[in-house]
């Protein structure tokens, strides 16, 4: 199983809310809502067959940064992801405060 990060730059229209989001290669959620699709095994391999929407359903603070926790609403799966510079800031408000 290979763990390192695979970088593929994708354009996708969120399955949440229907925005479009032109990828650079490190996208990995809707900056509109920030939801996301359960797509990787390991980063960027897109080995994962679940492909379920992973609901944002926490934000946590590390060395100043924000970060994304996301759950899988089919499987239940967690995983982490950072937030980028783009992201809409008042949807990560509502994340911090339990409203998405």
């Amino acid at each position: 199983m290979n763990k390192q990060f695979q970088r593929h730059i994708e354009n996708f229209t969120c399955g949440n809310c229907g925005a479009f989001v032109e990828g650079n290669g490190y996208t990995n959620h809707c900056p509109e809502c920030l939801w996301s699709r359960h797509v990787d095994v390991n980063p960027g391999d897109r080995g994962e067959t679940c492909r379920g929407m992973m609901e944002p359903i926490a934000v946590l603070q590390k060395q100043g940064a924000y970060i994304l926790n996301h759950r899988c609403i089919k499987c239940g799966v967690e995983k982490r992801n950072k937030t980028s510079a783009v992201d809409d800031f008042d949807a990560i408000l509502r994340v911090v405060a339990g409203g998405i």
